[in-house]
């Protein structure tokens, strides 16, 4: 065997640096101050000083999609799941009152088909616009035998800041605070196993009719909402009264309110399961308690306040253009009811 190189081996690294070259617009145009330099370098530079902040904690998260890529990939829609990824990151930074200043992606797949990955690149620089953040680097990699040609896979990590004294959540939750809910956008980026198990089982596939009247695919593959910029600006307006944030994702609403609220204190809330949730629940026969663990239920943050600032959060929170459900209080026990 002679000259053997290493697009023989399946790795073509002539396509990994024309994805490079061509990714370059979508990053340039999620530019932010404290940005050093651009794509191309060993590690990605961000200044901090340059942001502005006097006393800042740094807030890291990382994430994947889940299989939720498996229908975007059998559907050939790759423009919106770049949007999954950096929601699932930056959602878990502003709940602890950080804004998000970076984010880098990690694609690994069968074989590179340059197209598809800048299409799931511009949508991952898309949610990088609606979340505020930068998108400043990230990684590629072609790994035959591990992945099947057509298959690719995505994590992502970002990086947030907050002042010290604004960090949330706040320790002085107590009996009586109201809790919000910020409508979710769809199933988001959790429970993608048992929506596909559920099809399987009832036959069904992605072109059928969901219950919105959008196909399933459609309705399935709608991006997860960001709620950075609106958090951010109800936070900016009430600092003091708003003491937690919970981004509802695996684990579901229960579980993920349980990790901001104090010892003793639990949920009295009662909501509306909406239409796609509710077939879900029939169509796989799921129990209730299931569902509540499993998927966001129309729910994809909460937001714990006083009581007395209730209306002015809500009033900006809908200025902000999210569909505010009034849910229920913090209470001595738990009582989550969903109709």
């Amino acid at each position: 065997m002679a000259n053997t190189t290493y697009k023989d081996a399946g790795v073509d690294i002539d396509a990994g640096d024309a994805l490079v070259e061509r990714i370059k617009p979508f990053a340039k145009a999620t530019n932010r101050s404290g940005v050093m330099g651009g794509l191309g370098g060993f590690g990605a530079l961000f200044d901090l000083k340059k942001t502005g902040y006097k006393d800042p904690i740094l807030v890291s998260s990382t994430d994947g999609v889940g299989t939720k890529l498996k229908i975007a990939q059998e559907l050939g829609r790759h423009d919106t799941i770049g949007q999954d990824l950096v929601a699932m990151c930056v959602n878990d930074l502003v709940v602890q009152g950080a804004e998000p200043l970076f984010f880098l992606d990690y694609f690994a797949t069968g074989k590179l088909e340059t197209g598809v990955a800048e299409k799931v690149i511009k949508g991952i620089a898309a949610g990088c616009k609606l979340a505020g953040c930068a998108l400043v680097g990230g990684e590629t990699a072609e790994m035959p035998g591990m992945y099947q040609p057509d298959e690719y896979d995505l994590a992502g990590f970002s990086v947030g800041a907050v002042e010290r004294k604004k960090l949330l959540p706040r320790k002085n939750i107590k009996k009586g605070d109201v809790v919000l809910g910020l409508a979710s956008s769809g199933v988001h980026s959790n429970g993608f196993s048992l929506v596909r198990h559920i099809m399987a089982a009832n036959d069904l596939s992605y072109a059928a009719k969901s219950p919105t009247g959008k196909t399933l695919g459609e309705e399935l593959l709608k991006p997860t909402r960001i709620y950075v910029k609106s958090a951010l600006a109800a936070l900016k307006k009430f600092p003091k009264d708003i003491k937690a944030f919970a981004h509802i994702t695996g684990g579901g609403l229960v579980g993920n309110v349980e990790r901001v609220l104090p010892k003793g204190m639990k949920l009295d809330v009662a909501w509306k399961l909406p239409k796609i949730f509710r077939w879900l629940q029939e169509a796989g026969d799921v129990p209730t308690d299931e569902m509540l663990r499993t998927f966001n239920c129309g729910v994809g943050m909460v937001v714990i306040i006083s009581k007395s600032a209730a209306p002015g959060i809500i009033a900006a929170l809908k200025t902000q253009k999210e569909t505010v459900l009034e849910m229920g209080e913090v209470s001595a026990r738990e009582k989550v009811t969903v109709s």
